[in-house]
Parts: C-alpha cells; structure tokens; sequence
C-alpha cells in the first residue's frame, strides 16, 4: 500500500483562482459576444457578475469552472475544520458550525451557477437566493475561521491580521451598499453601485482564498490518500 500527498495549499489557491478567472473570462467573451458594454466594472459598474456570465460561450464556461468550484469549496470547509482541530481527535463544536456555514455557502453557489442564465419568476428567485447565501455564509465563513485560527495560535498573528483586514473590508463594502440603498433614489445609480460592489466582494472574497493559500503553503501541510501499488 502506497501513500500519495497533495500540499493543502492548492485547494484554496484552486478556488481563488478559479473564481477569478471564471468571472472575467465570462465577462470578456459577453463583451466580444456583444452582451454587454465595454467597461471597469469595479469602478462603474456597467454589469454584475451574473449578468456577465448569463449568455453565449461565457456562460458555458463559467459553469464548467464553477460547478467543480462549488463541490471543491465544500470539501475546502470540510478540510478547514480538520486542520483546526489539528492532530487531536477531541469533538469541536465550533469547527463543525464552522463547516455547517461553509456547506450552506458552497451549495449557495452550485444553485446560483445551475440557475444561471435560465429564464422565469422561479429561476430568477433561485439566483437571486444563490448568490446572496453564497456571499453572506462565505464572508461569514471566512470570518468564522479567521477567529478560529487566531484564538487557536494556528496562523501567525501577521497573517491572521491580513485575513481580519480583507473581512474588515468586505464588511465595509456590506455597509456601504446598504447605506447607498437607503439614502440614494436613483434607481440606475443603485443598480450601478450594487453591481460594482459584487465585482469588489467577489475580488476580496477570491483574495481571501489565495491569502489562505500562502499561509497554509508556509506550514508545508499535506492532504495524504492510500493508495494501491
């Protein structure tokens, strides 16, 4: 019986990127394709994510990316919890609330992805119910591990700061949707505002995976299979 080994640092590394290059792939073959405008989508928000990958060839690939993305997140949050616990075999209550989040987070994104680009009251329902669950339970998640890990003296106190400064922002970017939502009353400024921020939460949320890639590359740590000879 042989054993292989996978670094644990290619799982997160693997999601980031791929939610990267999902989301501008999509966004630069619609706007070949004609769907949508040529522009900065962070800063004028001209389109959302969804609306970037809901027609032609872009939406085929970004389903292709994300649908193995979403079953590799859930396995990420599954993995998380052990690494947490660390060699002890103790039961942890707060890790399996932590891979709790991490699931419903995860599931979030495969019905948003299989949803989109479907027409109908009900299928506009079910992206919409996506990507929100897929942002608030990753962010809250991400969030959940950071205080996790930094209680536990599992991160170095740089890194752990690092990962507290990308929550920090994104809950910044929370807030400020919010109080735009209320205090603005242009109806094309807000669509506007909203849709920038998603590309923003998306790129801080993708940055967070790849800042969790570097410090779990920094402890060497392996992902070990049996295997057959």
């Amino acid at each position: 019986m042989r054993r292989a080994s996978l670094p644990l640092w290619l799982v997160p590394l693997t999601i980031g990127c791929t939610l990267l290059v999902a989301a501008h792939l999509a966004w630069w073959l619609s706007i070949r394709g004609g769907y949508i405008e040529a522009c900065n989508p962070y800063w004028h928000g001209c389109t959302s994510i969804s609306r970037a990958a809901r027609h032609g060839l872009g939406n085929y690939l970004f389903r292709l990316l994300m649908l193995p993305n979403a079953l590799l997140l859930a396995i990420h949050w599954w993995l998380c919890r052990h690494w947490l616990r660390g060699t002890g075999g103790e039961r942890d209550a707060a890790g399996a609330r932590l891979l709790a989040i991490g699931l419903v987070s995860a599931h979030a994104l495969a019905v948003y992805v299989a949803f989109l680009g479907t027409q109908g009251h009900v299928y506009a329902f079910m992206r919409s119910y996506g990507v929100v669950l897929y942002f608030g339970f990753g962010y809250l998640a991400q969030l959940v591990f950071v205080y996790l890990a930094g209680k536990r003296g599992r991160l170095p106190p740089g890194m752990t700061l690092a990962m507290k400064a990308l929550c920090g922002l994104m809950l910044a970017l929370g807030l400020f949707k919010l109080g735009c939502d209320l205090l603005v009353d242009d109806e094309q400024a807000k669509d506007r505002i909203a849709d920038a921020v998603e590309w923003q939460l998306g790129l801080l949320l993708a940055g967070w995976y790849l800042l969790q890639a570097w410090a779990w590359r920094g402890e060497r740590v392996l992902l070990e299979f049996a295997g057959r000879d």
